[in-house]
């Protein structure tokens, strides 16, 4: 491979400037995103839902979060904010506090599917408590269940 190829791919692999702000991210959550994590709270999330995907402790989509859920298993729910439509996932929340589990929504799908070792975004993730991180797993734990829940 010549030179000119290797430098091409690198620069398609690495994109510059793309990153978004929190606050460009945050300007794009839907009616139902509450409580929304802050910055600090959601990189926090973000490397937790990284080192639960790697030792294999997380369930991710609508679906497995939601049979999971009813089974009576217990960890933290991870929400995006920007899911669009909002009836794929408007009904987590409520099931969430009926079984007393602490939800959070982080602003983008995007970033929380590539968390989790994704190439696609996802729109929701429970990371399930584990000892080879359990202290940042507390932490987020305690960070979650002190955020408001709305009305």
């Amino acid at each position: 491979m010549t030179k000119v190829k290797k430098e091409k791919r690198a620069a398609e692999e690495e994109p510059v400037g793309t990153e978004k702000s929190h606050q460009e991210v945050a300007a794009n959550i839907n009616a139902i995103a509450q409580p929304l994590a802050t910055r600090k709270l959601s990189k926090k999330l973000y490397k937790c839902v990284k080192k639960a995907s790697k030792v294999k402790h997380i369930r991710r989509g609508v679906k497995e979060v939601q049979k999971f859920i009813n089974k009576g298993e217990k960890g933290i729910v991870v929400l995006a904010g920007d899911t669009l439509p909002i009836e794929v996932y408007c009904h987590l929340p409520v099931v969430c506090e009926d079984k007393n589990l602490p939800y959070a929504y982080v602003p983008s799908k995007v970033d929380l599917g590539s968390s989790a070792g994704s190439k696609r975004p996802t729109c929701v993730i429970m990371i399930k408590p584990h000892e080879d991180y359990q202290e940042a797993y507390d932490e987020c734990l305690e960070e979650v269940s002190a955020l408001p829940k709305p009305y």
